[in-house]
């Protein structure tokens, strides 16, 4: 078995950005030379979290939409007590999403559905440069 670590990095503009990571994430297992396995996508930090999706216009508003009816902006967080940063719904957000998933692939190419994306998710209150590690794991070519 083969473990190659990576690391994708982007910067995004603030609050709800959504980026579709799903061509590096590809590009990267291609380079590994590893051909069956697993790929787990992590995102250090505490305001930025990793999904699935269909990356398209209506999801792209519906996403951050379910997110304030969950988590809104405009409620008392602990974490505003006592750091007052202003992104407690940020980190609460970020939880709910997760920082990590794990996507199996075959003959090198991930095992997505037809509509289905792997997407970084914004949650911070600003914009920020992030970094992504990639853990891809399995037999070589």
């Amino acid at each position: 078995m083969k473990i190659i670590s990576r690391r994708l990095n982007f910067k995004t503009r603030g609050e709800t950005d959504i980026i579709d990571i799903t061509s590096d994430i590809s590009d990267e297992i291609k380079n590994s030379g590893v051909k069956d396995g697993i790929v787990t996508i992590f995102v250090p930090g505490s305001t930025g979290a990793v999904t699935t999706i269909e990356y398209e216009p209506g999801l792209l508003k519906d996403l951050p939409a379910m997110l304030e009816r969950i988590a809104p902006k405009e409620i008392e967080y602990e974490h505003e007590k006592r750091w007052h940063d202003g992104n407690g719904h940020s980190h609460v957000r970020a939880s709910l999403l997760g920082p990590s998933i794990t996507v199996p692939f075959e003959d090198g190419r991930l095992t997505l559905g037809t509509w289905q994306q792997i997407v970084f998710v914004e949650l911070d209150n600003r914009s920020r440069s992030r970094e992504v590690v990639l853990q891809i794991m399995g037999d070589e070519e």
